[in-house]
């Protein structure tokens, strides 16, 4: 059965969209098939960061009636399908944004994860995402605006009858997490489903127009996105089982040489 996540933020900035496209490479990374669409069609990002931006046919093209949903969907990294918007001007001026329940409908029907990456804000475009999803996830920085901000948005999801499954917090001091998770929780009202730490990796991959989970896989950002999309879709996070096998290698080792001692000794 199909999942669909929309990744929301109250405002612009937080990372949100390169949350979507690591979570939907993750998922596609874990075998999953896994669709990303980017729902701005008004501040289209995933393009430029994916190296889309000059492809024949984008959301936009979609929307305005001219092309097929098959011919705006391109090959992303690890597998990942993704289907972006595009950067001009006149493009979002022929798009039809009262269309794209009808695109996401269709997309559905064709993968495991559906990823939508939700325009910023409150605005018209950004109401379908919100209500369409299974889970709206928040993505807040940990910051008071960003907060507040992401109230609204929830706020908004509730009342077009949408259903938040949790928030991740992004760009975090690792030393002050725990603190932060807590107060979010409180003010939100939903649970902090994933903490992204503040990694130079994230900024480094994106210029190397790469997702960070693909670029820096053993990066704190990339382990933390991994975990998220590990529970996501339903997998136990695999670092763990690593954690014990080499554990388990590291005590059988010593065991080895504590004998090997002990038989010199009596030797």
């Amino acid at each position: 059965m199909v999942k669909i996540y929309t990744i929301a933020s109250g405002k612009g900035g937080t990372g949100k969209t390169t949350v979507s496209i690591n979570l939907g490479t993750m998922l596609a990374k874990l075998g999953k098939e896994t669709y990303l669409i980017d729902a701005d069609i008004g501040m289209a990002n995933i393009g430029l960061i994916l190296g889309l931006e000059d492809v024949p046919v984008t959301l936009h093209e979609i929307l305005a009636g001219k092309n097929t949903i098959d011919e705006g969907i391109y090959n992303g990294p690890a597998g990942l399908k993704v289907i972006p918007s595009g950067i001009s001007l006149q493009g979002f001026q022929q798009a039809d944004p009262d269309k794209i329940r009808d695109v996401l409908s269709e997309i559905e029907k064709r993968c495991e994860f559906l990823i939508i990456d939700a325009p910023a804000g409150i605005s018209k475009d950004g109401v379908v995402p919100l209500a369409v999803a299974d889970e709206v996830i928040l993505v807040v920085n940990p910051e008071l605006p960003s907060i507040v901000d992401a109230l609204k948005t929830k706020i908004l999801t509730e009342v077009v009858g949408g259903h938040v499954l949790g928030a991740i917090i992004n760009r975090v001091d690792q030393d002050t997490s725990e603190i932060i998770s807590k107060k979010i929780e409180k003010v939100l009202g939903v649970k902090v489903i994933g903490i992204i730490p503040e990694d130079i990796n994230v900024r480094r991959a994106a210029a190397a127009r790469s997702p960070v989970i693909v670029k820096f896989p053993d990066s704190p950002a990339s382990k933390a996105i991994q975990k998220i999309a590990s529970d996501l879709a339903g997998i136990t996070y695999k670092e763990e089982a690593e954690k014990v096998s080499s554990e388990g290698f590291v005590e059988r080792f010593s065991k080895a040489l504590f004998k090997k001692k002990s038989d010199k000794e009596r030797h």
